[in-house]
């Protein structure tokens, strides 16, 4: 692994009091990306309370969609296991779920009766709004929504549930009916989503219908957050700091604001002067419009719109060192060991070396 500075290869140690120079001095330094393991996590909101900036993570409008709509409305959830072994209906709601979580079908094992029903009938699913191929692949039932009509139809299966008429029409009125009766003979019954593909009224639509179904049946809610560790980063804010991501030190001390601590609205309003770009899983760059003077901490091989003022070239998390993540498998952290061990450095140990630089 390889440490930059102006392009030209240095000792990590030069690059790392480049790094803590460029940032101390910035009025507002960013922590941006935060594509790391918990322990890349836990020094990055470090770092960013030392400098007084503020960070946020690459994933944040799918992350805090979800947690929008969790602090306002509440909601029932679960694990895969427990939907894999009790739920006798699943519902898959949103485009390219099986994109975004590969392993979903298997995980579920939607192919097989669940192991505590009592009657061991085949598992029903049925996908709303899906893809007919994927819907088609693990044996679903496809009810076709596009994209704009997904909000509409939840509205409508909730009113549905509710013994309510809705505006909905043609064939998909009639679907949404006969689903909605579906889900009202179900034992256990899961929906399965996730705020990557949804906005927040059809998020806040489906937690409002699964208390509704509670009150004659079981009905809980499986939701996965995006891949590489996003929600362990959301976690570990959670509790370093009482806040999620897009939060700020400013003043001295954590405040959270999403608009205010907006990574893109903060290098594009030029609020931010100086960034640390953290990716660690891939060759993930920033798509700031603005440029500013940054920092990478990234995987070989990575592509940026614009040189980095100091690069330092890092290992991948569960590729070339152990890691702690969040696993969506089991719904919580887990050890995940390093498939090819190197002795690249970790997202953690380079910012601990930054952070020793700090004169402040």
């Amino acid at each position: 692994m390889t440490a930059y500075v102006d392009g030209a290869a240095v000792p990590l140690e030069a690059a790392t009091a480049e790094a803590a120079r460029l940032l101390e001095g910035a009025r507002l330094p960013l922590v941006a990306g935060l594509q790391t393991d918990v322990a890349g996590a836990r020094a990055a909101i470090l770092l960013a309370e030392k400098l007084r900036g503020a960070y946020d993570h690459a994933a944040s409008d799918a992350l805090l969609r979800d947690v929008g709509v969790l602090r306002q409305a509440g909601r029932m959830t679960t694990t895969a296991n427990d939907v894999r072994i009790r739920a006798d209906l699943v519902l898959l709601i949103g485009q390219r779920l099986t994109r975004l979580w590969p392993d979903l079908a298997d995980r579920l094992a939607l192919g097989t009766p669940p192991r505590l029903s009592a009657d061991k009938a085949p598992r029903k699913i049925f996908w709303l709004g899906g893809e007919p191929d994927a819907a088609a692949a693990i044996g679903a039932t496809e009810i076709a929504a596009s994209a704009e009509q997904l909000p509409q139809a939840v509205a409508a299966l909730r009113a549905a549930v509710a013994g309510r008429k809705s505006r909905l029409g043609g064939a998909l009125a009639k679907n949404i009916a006969e689903l909605a009766g579906h889900l009202q003979a179900a034992h256990f019954g899961a929906f399965v989503w996730s705020a990557e593909t949804l906005d927040p009224l059809t998020i806040e639509a489906l937690t409002g219908l699964v208390f509704d179904l509670n009150l004659k049946t079981r009905f809980t809610n499986l939701v996965f957050g995006p891949p590489q560790n996003a929600v362990g980063v959301l976690q570990t804010s959670g509790w370093m700091t009482g806040f999620p991501i897009r939060t700020g030190f400013g003043r001295g001390y954590p405040e959270h604001d999403v608009w205010r601590f907006d990574a893109n609205r903060l290098v594009d309003t030029g609020e931010a002067d100086a960034a640390l770009w953290v990716s660690a899983y891939g060759a993930s760059a920033p798509g700031w419009r603005r440029k500013v003077p940054f920092v990478a901490l990234a995987v070989p091989g990575t592509s940026f719109p614009y040189p980095p003022k100091v690069n330092i070239e890092i290992g991948a998390p569960g590729q070339d060192h152990d890691a702690i993540e969040w696993t969506r498998e089991i719904a919580t952290f887990a050890n995940v060991p390093a498939k090819a061990a190197s002795d690249a450095p970790r997202v953690a140990e380079v910012i601990g070396l930054i952070s020793e630089h700090l004169k402040g």
